[in-house]
């Protein structure tokens, strides 16, 4: 037998031993990070170890590492595992491309702009548009800033830092925009964060007095992101109004969906982004909600040349044969990039747009089922949205903080805490597609009997 079908076996029982593992211990045992070194063998040595030792070494590894697939774990924006994914990814890991050129990735570049034209008709931007898998949301929003920049200064890519640019966003909005203000040198002082409202909606209003105070003391505005699910509550900006603002100005217009964005794909529910198709760029993410592996992530461009004048750069050792249109290098910030789009196209292929559309469906009926107990049960406090995948809320007015260690310590799950408005609470995040009502009942089943009130 050859090595790696020798090794392909040794995967297929870890991978039974991993799922045996998360079925009888759903939540990883504790282990506190000083102690890694000494129940696990991570030493790296001189001499080569036997497959019997490794495979020991592997398993312990396997032991301590947070379950996310399990059905305990509530804890991310992300979680679960859709089967027809993961083999897309098994797939890219043996076939191993890279998607610079269409001679290093052959068909999968076709594959892969096949999902781009399908996101674009999805999302109601023009089929004329173009796009690039990401590793996420926040490299996503980064390649939206830089385009946006030189959109504003044609002159900045090739000399330097010029004007004084300011942008945009919701004080609720991801971290990532702050950090990435200060990657691209337009200086992280120069993000104005506006108010949002009592859902966490960016406030229109508050967005216009700033621009145009900004625009009053010299300043150049020059991008506005708007998001499709903020990273705490779930909330959705009101995208139409944004729009008018950023057409009025002339201003990029991005909307971050890396949460939420999957609502796309479904009738029912994609007039939650209702004025998507008025963005300059778009972004979301299928290892969210849709349960791809990470990272799997599309990022979406009205213009195909704004990808291009931002970010191609030339390289004649690589960038030798079949046109610009196979060679995804030329819009990407990478130079090798893994292959992330043939587990999307997998799934996509597998389940067709209206099986993924009853996925994000699914969640979403599930974030009310969960919000429906807490709203029945005297003990709960709610928080929030009241239609979105987190589901916030506080039990017998306990300190959420202390209440997520115990369960997490315990090893009962894994859910974590949040705060909105100067509240802070349990944000139960409804994500993983392979949970059902069973799985929500048992989560708060659990909760309760792990209380930190002990006359209970």
């Amino acid at each position: 037998m050859s090595e790696i079908k020798k090794d392909l076996a040794l995967f297929s029982r870890l991978a039974e031993y991993i799922l045996e593992t998360e079925e009888k211990k759903p939540v990883a045992e504790r282990l506190q990070p000083e102690e890694a070194f000494q129940k696990a063998n991570l030493t790296l040595e001189n001499n080569p170890v036997n497959e019997e030792a490794l495979t020991e070494d592997l398993k312990e590894i396997i032991k301590y590492t947070p379950k996310t697939s399990s059905k305990k774990f509530f804890n991310q924006l992300f979680g679960g595992r859709s089967s027809k994914a993961f083999l897309g990814d098994l797939l890219a890991l043996m076939l191993n491309n890279s998607m610079y050129t269409y001679k290093a990735g052959g068909i999968l570049v076709a594959l892969e702009n096949e999902i781009f034209k399908s996101s674009l008709k999805l999302a109601g931007l023009p089929q004329s548009g173009d796009g690039i898998m990401v590793p996420g949301g926040s490299m996503a929003n980064l390649m939206a800033l830089l385009i946006a920049r030189v959109r504003a200064d044609a002159d900045i890519k090739n000399k330097g830092r010029g004007k004084s640019l300011t942008a945009y966003t919701s004080e609720d909005a991801h971290y990532s925009n702050l950090k990435n203000m200060g990657f691209a040198g337009a200086g992280e002082e120069n993000l104005r964060k506006i108010k949002t409202d009592d859902d966490g909606r960016m406030d229109p209003q508050a967005l216009q007095v700033a621009i145009r105070e900004d625009i009053k003391n010299g300043k150049r505005p020059f991008l506005v992101i708007a998001t499709a699910g903020t990273t705490v509550c779930g909330a959705f900006d009101p995208i139409d109004e944004i729009a008018d603002i950023c057409e009025k100005h002339t201003l990029h217009l991005h909307v971050d969906g890396a949460y939420c964005g999957c609502v796309i794909f479904s009738e029912q529910l994609n007039h939650m982004a209702k004025g998507l198709h008025r963005a300059d760029t778009f972004c979301y993410n299928a290892h969210k909600v849709l349960g791809a592996p990470q990272n799997c992530s599309v990022m979406l461009s009205r213009n195909p040349e704004w990808l291009r004048s931002s970010f191609n750069s030339t390289a004649d050792y690589l960038f030798q044969t079949d046109g610009d249109d196979f060679n995804p290098g030329i819009k990407s910030m990478q130079c090798g990039r893994r292959n992330d789009a043939l587990k999307l196209w997998t799934l996509w292929k597998s389940k067709g747009t209206s099986g993924l559309g009853k996925i994000v469906e699914e969640r979403y009926e599930l974030s009310d089922y969960a919000r429906h107990y807490i709203k029945n049960h005297k003990d709960y406090t709610l928080y929030g949205p009241d239609h979105s995948l987190s589901v916030c809320f506080n039990y017998k007015n306990q300190d959420p903080a202390a209440l997520c260690e115990k369960l997490y310590v315990e090893e009962q799950l894994m859910v974590g805490h949040g705060s909105f408005k100067g509240d802070r609470f349990i944000r139960l995040v409804i994500v993983n597609p392979n949970h059902t009502k069973n799985e929500i009942d048992g989560f708060f089943q659990t909760l309760e009997k792990c209380s930190l009130d002990t006359s209970i």
